[in-house]
């Protein structure tokens, strides 16, 4: 049995490039030879006829006849068949069994094969390698990858049949495709073990592997491996562009793609169509030995640096006017320029497909990076080799330059496309009408979005609905979302959320709710939650914020607060807390009602939200408290604004000018003056904690602005303004004034008999 070796995700990969060996085996220079003319044969029906010898087997009617009952899924019929042939009186070759296999690999069938293979087990066939590397095919296609490396292992000890390479390429494909790194690294070490041996198509795989793992660091180990045995050749690079842009390297892919056109403008290509139309690389690929020169390699990895090169935008000016005769300075301008002629001849040429594919994927990862200069240089070295854009790569193009340049310049484009009866795609249309959104231009994305026949994503419509909330226009966004049920699009959680943000509340803005809206408002959530259950989805933290936000508005205290418990046990199981944001939004609200003022219930109820913020860890701002000391102002609550004032004192939190005006108008407004001069001191003081720390400082601001007598003391005062100190002039200003009116300054603003009144009705109130 093949033991499994556990090791860490694609450390095989360098492993198999650099191992070193002292030995050549001689198998493995059998392997050599005999792969040079092995994969070339196979590429046809006609290749396999021609490795049976080219004569026709006496079983060959028997084999079609399994063949066609595969195909007509008679699989009764066909293992019937099978029995027969293996009932042959003749001795029997695997040249009698390789129509079966061939077919078995194409489907894939991995459990005919099996089955076929069983029987020539039984009638003691040996395995060629023909017939080796179609059972292979079939099980790694059919997915059954811990079978086929079973396998691989099996004929190695009973049948001397070892591993060749082209096998070993095809089970990394299965692989890559399985995204199963366990079993590409037992192939690794099998073929180094073996000795087998890579060519291009090993580096192919190699490079999905790594793709898939989103390791670039293996991806440049494989480049610098690359270079030093092979010459650049067109496909190969296509695939290292492919995987750089996959991994966001946009400078190694650039770079790459350089190297990819100055190859083509020296015609060396070597570009070859299979029978199916695919393209393959023409040239000899002789398989790179694992010998003690390769073994001796040392790789200098770049790591996971995403780096972009550097594009002098002077060189790339391209305005949306002229986008169709801009020119493009550039140091191989004239040498692109001599490559028009034989590109433009053909648009099917191979080469021509392959460098417009390599642009593209360039150009696209431009999007993804927001690279718009690069992105426009690349389009103008297209024009330069007469590479005409496609709608696909106009499609990377607009989501790279409308998030730098806007949408303005993305209309553009388009109607460039138009000129060439291009069809734009659906994901060129939403990201226009994207930009719209973002422009607040409803028009002109809703009529984007209408030229959209279908779409799988919802998120140029949620742009739209996102605009319609900015400018406060639900009824609009009720258009926009019976569009979206037209053409069946499935909403996301931020389609929810701003939902609830355009419909949670009924009445505009400034109205308060009655009883009448209420009930609306709560249909209207009600029906929004149950959507979101019907599609799989539960509340983000925003969907529940703006949520709260609408019961607020409505004046829905105790949905609220209900609301609040849910989200609390909701984002509690997912080990997540509700943050400062959230508990901000139900504090304000509920000063906003008018029952919290009016029964100590509710008020009791805020205060213990702020306990639980609190005890989380949040910070909550003055603005908060302020809301809540604006409200008891106005009600006359001095109990509440006591202790709201001690609270923030106790958590540290600094008053700023509204305070002192809320608390000293509660207090007025009661008849209470002393008390109000005397709170004004200590908040007033409690403003400049930062600012004054030691005796001295405290001596010099008193002589030089509180309690100075020349006429420039609040103009030195005043001028503190100026320099954005605003709390610090009106702190200074209100000492100043209390100290006019005859009231002693008090240095130890803790000290003061009203604030040592309230630390002592906070502690009292708290239990302590």
């Amino acid at each position: 049995m093949h033991r499994p070796l556990a090791r860490a995700p694609l450390r095989s990969v360098a492993d198999y490039l650099c191992k070193s060996k002292h030995s050549l085996l001689l198998q493995e220079r059998r392997n050599v030879a005999e792969n040079l003319g092995f994969y070339r044969a196979l590429m046809t029906t006609k290749g396999v006829e021609f490795l049976a010898h080219g004569t026709e087997s006496t079983t060959r009617s028997l084999q079609m006849k399994i063949v066609d009952s595969l195909r007509l899924g008679e699989r009764s019929k066909a293992s019937n068949l099978l029995l027969d042939l293996g009932h042959a009186n003749h001795s029997l070759r695997p040249d009698d069994f390789v129509h079966i296999l061939n077919y078995c690999s194409r489907s894939p069938d991995p459990l005919f094969v099996m089955e076929t293979w069983r029987l020539m087990e039984e009638r003691e066939i040996g395995i060629d390698k023909l017939c080796y590397l179609l059972i292979i095919q079939a099980l790694c296609k059919g997915g059954y990858l811990e079978e086929a490396l079973n396998l691989i292992n099996f004929f190695g000890e009973k049948h001397g049949v070892y591993p060749i390479l082209s096998v070993c390429n095809t089970f990394l494909r299965a692989c890559a495709k399985m995204r199963s790194m366990i079993h590409a690294n037992q192939c690794l070490d099998l073929m180094e073990h073996r000795m087998v041996g890579k060519n291009e198509v090993t580096y192919s795989e190699l490079l999905k592997l790594a793709v898939w793992q989103q390791n670039l660091s293996a991806v440049h180990e494989i480049w610098e491996d690359y270079i030093k045995h092979y010459s650049f050749s067109i496909i190969p690079l296509r695939k290292f562009i492919w995987s750089f842009t996959r991994l966001g390297d946009l400078k190694s892919a650039y770079e790459t793609l350089q190297n990819m056109v100055a190859l083509a403008l020296r015609g060396s290509i070597f570009i070859n169509r299979t029978a199916e139309g695919k393209l393959y690389s023409s040239r000899l690929d002789i398989p790179i030995p694992s010998n003690e020169a390769l073994g001796s390699m040392k790789f200098h990895l770049e790591g996971n640096e995403q780096s972009i090169p550097s594009v002098d935008s002077k060189k790339f000016n391209c305005f949306p006017s002229n986008i169709e005769q801009c020119n493009l300075s550039m140091e191989n301008s004239e040498a692109e320029s001599s490559g028009i002629s034989w590109v433009s001849k053909s648009e099917t040429m191979p080469v021509t497909k392959i460098l417009r594919w390599s642009f593209n994927d360039v150009i696209h990862a431009c999007a993804h990076a927001r690279n718009c200069g690069l992105a426009e240089q690349l389009i103008l070295q297209m024009k330069n080799l007469g590479l005409q854009p496609s709608s696909h790569t106009y499609d990377g193009f607009v989501r790279a330059v409308v998030s730098e340049k806007g949408y303005n310049y993305g209309m553009e484009v388009l109607k460039v496309m138009q000129q060439r009866n291009l069809k734009p795609y659906v994901s060129t249309l939403a990201t226009l009408s994207m930009g719209c959104s973002k422009a607040l231009e409803l028009n002109l994305a809703e009529s984007l979005l209408d030229q959209i026949t279908e779409s799988p994503y919802p998120h140029s419509y949620n742009a739209c609905l996102a605009a319609c909330d900015r400018l406060d226009q639900p009824e609009r966004a009720v258009q926009i979302l019976a569009k979206m049920k037209h053409l069946k699009i499935l909403p996301d959680i931020r389609t929810y959320e701003l939902l609830f943000s355009l419909f949670g509340n009924v009445n505009a803005p400034y109205e308060e709710g009655n009883m009448l809206s209420q009930v609306d408002a709560g249909k209207r959530i009600t029906a929004i939650e149950m959507d979101m259950a019907r599609n799989g989805f539960q509340h983000s933290h925003l969907s529940m914020k703006n949520l709260l936000i609408a019961l607020g508005a409505e004046g829905m205290i105790r949905e609220l607060i209900q609301y609040l418990r849910v989200a609390e046990n909701l984002f509690c199981c997912n080990n997540t807390f509700l943050g400062t944001v959230m508990y901000n939004t139900v504090l304000h609200s509920l000063v906003e009602a008018k029952e919290i003022l009016l029964e100590d219930e509710n008020f009791d109820e805020a205060l213990n939200l702020l306990d639980q913020a609190f005890s989380e860890g949040h910070d909550l701002d003055v603005l908060l408290f302020n809301t809540i000391l604006q409200k008891a102002c106005q009600r006359g609550r001095i109990d509440v604004i006591e202790f709201i004032v001690e609270r923030m004192h106790q958590e540290k939190i600094q008053p700023d000018p509204s305070t002192c005006h809320y608390v000293f108008s509660a207090y007025v407004d009661q008849g209470f003056h002393s008390t109000a001069v005397e709170a004004l001191q200590v908040l007033s003081m409690r403003m400049l904690s930062e600012e004054v720390g030691t005796h001295d400082e405290k001596t010099q601001i008193e002589d030089d602005f509180i309690l100075a007598e020349d006429s420039e003391a609040e103009s030195r005062i005043l001028q503190l303004f100026m320099n954005s100190e605003e709390n610090v002039a009106v702190a200074l200003l209100n000492l100043r004034w209390c100290a006019i009116l005859g009231f002693s300054t008090c240095r130890s603003p803790d000290q003061s008999p009203w604030a040592v009144r309230l630390a002592r009705n906070y502690d009292t109130r708290k239990g302590n």
